[in-house]
Parts: C-alpha cells; structure tokens; sequence
C-alpha cells in the first residue's frame, strides 16, 4: 500500500471559533474549497456530469467505482482516496498568529494530487473557516520530519514516498498474544449493517480487511485477491477481549450538500484483546495509519496500538 504522510501547520489571521472536533470543519471547508479550484461544471451534480470519470473532485470527494470495476459494482463510492486528520486537543479559540496543526493522509495514485490539496488548503484561508468565517494562513507542509513547502516561496519541494509508506514506530514491543487499542476519535464499525459499541476482534478485522483492501484495489491499482479473507477472520474469532473500556462520543456535523445536521457519534476508549494475535499484526499496523470504519475523511477511526500493562 503506497501511502504519503502530511503535516500542514496553519496560523490564525482572525480570531478562530472551532468546535471541539474539528474534522467536521476542516473536511467540509476542504469540499468547498476543492470543488471551487477544480470543478469544470461547478453547477452540476457530480453523478450526472458528463466528466465524472476524469474529473479530480469526483475521484477525491464524491470516488465513484469505475464503469469497468471487478468489484463494488453495486455500491455508488468507493473509500475516499484521503484522511484528513484534526488536531486531537479540544481547544476552540484561537486567538490571532496561533498557530495550530492538522495531518492529511493521502493513499495511491491521490499522493499525485499533493499540489492541488495544498493550493486549496491556501484558498480556503481566504475564504475561511468555522464561525464568522475567520481566515488562516497556511504556513508549511512537512513530510516525514522535511519542510516540503512554505508560504514565502510558494514552492513544493520534490518528495520520494518509499512504498509501502507510513508504519508508526512503536516503543515497546508487540506481545504475539495480547494487543491494546486506544481508540482516539469517534469510531463507527458496522457489523449486520448495525453500528456496534460491543467490539469483538473478528468484527475490527473484517472491517480493516475490507477497508484495506478497497483502497488498495481502486487507488494502489492492487489486487487483494489473493488475500486469505476467510483465514484470517477465522484466527480472529478465536481472540477474546479482555480488557474493555470504549463509551459512545455523540457528535453532529451540517452537510451543506444535505442541508441537514447528520449524527456522527462512534465509540472511543481502550480494549485490549487476548489470543493469536501475530497473523493479523500487519493488518492492524496499517489500519493505525488508515483508520477503520466510516467517516474516515472527517478523522474518525483512528486508534494506536498502545503497550498492554499486564495485571
């Protein structure tokens, strides 16, 4: 999986308003903004355009299967190509020249379209964002540790993202039979097409697997076809919980789109597994980077894996 990292660093022009979550408000100001730059026919629903199949909105915001898809053929998106990840502190205001941080988390071929997710990130400081409108200045964009662009210069350094991509360093050492999970921003896991609080291993990873190997299909042109699905589900109903401490977070968001205030509300906490952990490690690592469950592009899902303290 080919996955590029992002660090944007933005300072308040304005005095900033945000709600406690902002991913809500970075990701909805990001639509705005990214359809207005590069939209050819601003004034036509994406489904009905004539350009969907090669316009970058549609591919990045709305990510329709392709015509000739092997798989999904039923279903009208495709996992969204990008994560845009809202600083975890629960600050609101910021006053002017503060400054503050968000990652974006771009996967396969979107890792092309870095520029045109910088120069928007740029225009929506103008336009501005949360209550009042207050704009922002986009300072730097850093990629693993290296400023790649900042805003005197208003260039983009050339950047080489190793395949497979990111993987968080961890400082302690994985137990082959026991994992903790820090669950960060809301998480909403379906299983029986339900929105489940009662997290068992196997349903977390029938939920990576099938995220995972989504994105790797449609934007790392992958094939996860050889992938042992029904393998490592098995494995996965042999691991209990052990440890358990996950509540509901209620939130809503505005989708301007719908006109309507949508609830968003997931699970966050720590649980912690016991049992054959080992096969499905690899799966979890890349879920710490790409998150699970819906609403992804708003920041939500993500969790780490954290240093089980045994009893």
């Amino acid at each position: 999986m080919h996955v590029g990292a992002f660090e944007f660093n933005l300072k308040a022009r304005d005095p900033l308003v945000l709600p406690a979550y902002k991913g809500s408000t970075l990701r909805g100001g990001f639509g705005y903004a990214f359809k207005k730059v590069v939209c050819a026919l601003k004034n036509q629903d994406c489904p009905a355009c004539l350009l969907k199949e090669k316009c970058l909105y549609s591919y990045v915001f709305e990510t329709p299967p392709p015509a000739n898809t092997r798989i999904m053929r039923k279903y009208k998106a495709a996992p969204h190509p990008f994560i845009i990840e809202p600083p975890l502190e629960r600050q609101r205001i910021y006053k002017p020249g503060a400054e503050f941080q968000f990652g974006l988390i771009l996967i396969g071929r979107a890792i092309d379209y870095l520029p045109y997710f910088i120069y928007t990130f740029d225009e929506l400081g103008r336009t501005g964002i949360g209550k009042g409108k207050a704009g922002f200045d986009l300072v730097s964009v850093n990629c693993n540790g290296d400023q790649i662009y900042d805003s005197q210069t208003k260039t983009l350094k050339p950047i080489d993202i190793p395949q497979p991509g990111v993987e968080r360093s961890l400082p302690f050492s994985l137990q082959p039979s026991a994992l903790c999970l820090s669950f960060l921003t809301p998480t909403r896991i379906q299983y029986n097409e339900h929105l489940t609080l009662d997290l068992e291993f196997h349903i977390l990873v029938r939920n990576l697997l099938r995220r995972l190997s989504l994105l790797y299909y449609f934007h790392c042109n992958g094939d996860p076809s050889n992938w042992d699905f029904k393998g490592m589900i098995e494995k996965a109903k042999e691991v209990k919980v052990k440890k358990e401490n996950l509540r509901w977070y209620d939130w809503e968001r505005y989708s301007g789109r719908q006109e309507t205030r949508m609830k968003m509300g997931g699970f966050v906490g720590e649980i912690t597994f016991e049992g054959e952990i080992e096969p499905v490690i690899p799966l979890i690592r890349m879920g710490e980077v790409l998150h699970v469950g819906k609403g992804t592009s708003f920041g939500l899902g993500k969790y780490e894996i954290r240093e089980d303290v045994r009893e």
